[in-house]
């Protein structure tokens, strides 16, 4: 049994995406981030670095007492090698999707969310930051539409890069950056919002959604607290 800690959030998206194509056994605890729940010192003994998502494995491959995973790049690397699925066993097919994966976590991720901060939640209009991290969001959706000429998935077959990648591209309006000169990116896109798991996995929490624009207290817990 998989215990994973999540909230309704791109990087959790990314993590119930998996367990959801998995078909694997797990328990859903919700850390609700607006709240500070992940601050809680009962939090942070499972995930020190204090965010979402992480997971407890209560039945690790080696036989061994409970694992604990946090990160969400990690995490998902963890679970894909242990089921043996969404990521190829041979050399090449499976460095790609490591890279690709890498590429989400060090570099979609980051750019995605800063761009929405600064468009959507900074207290003040920061010019500079919009303009930064939207040309920097704009330019790795442009990267991601050279990857998928002739393919239909970023690695050929549907992944956890793919998966990865997901979350934060549903969330572009909310970067202020437009999906309309990648219409490769719109296509994968929809590919995998059709995908029954996926479809699953965004609305496991959907209820438990904040707006954090229309919350101080969830303002002060995500981005006051550490």
């Amino acid at each position: 049994m998989i215990e994973l800690y999540s909230w309704p959030a791109p990087n959790g998206h990314k993590a119930q995406i998996l367990v959801e194509e998995l078909g694997i056994p797990y328990r859903l605890i919700p850390i609700n981030i607006t709240t500070g729940a992940q601050h809680e010192a009962g939090y942070r003994a499972i995930n020190p670095n204090g965010k979402i998502p992480a997971i407890v494995d209560h039945a690790p491959a080696d036989g061994g007492a409970p694992f604990t995973v946090f990160e969400s790049g990690a995490l998902m690397l963890y679970l894909a090698e242990k089921e043996k699925r969404f990521l190829p066993s041979d050399l090449r097919s499976r460095s790609e999707v490591i890279q690709w994966l890498f590429w989400q976590v060090g570099g979609l991720g980051p750019m995605m969310g800063q761009a929405q901060h600064f468009f959507r939640y900074a207290p003040e209009k920061v010019p500079y930051g919009i303009t930064r991290y939207q040309k920097e969001t704009r330019r790795l959706l442009e990267v991601m539409e050279q990857r998928l000429e002739g393919r239909d998935f970023l690695c050929g077959e549907y992944s956890i890069a793919d998966m990865a990648c997901f979350p934060w591209i549903r969330i572009h309006k909310l970067t202020g950056v437009s999906l309309d000169e990648v219409p490769r990116v719109q296509a994968w896109y929809g590919r995998v919002r059709a995908r029954p798991a996926v479809g699953r996995a965004v609305d496991l929490l959907r209820e438990s959604w904040v707006d954090v624009t229309k919350s101080d207290e969830a303002k002060v817990n995500l981005f006051q607290k550490g």
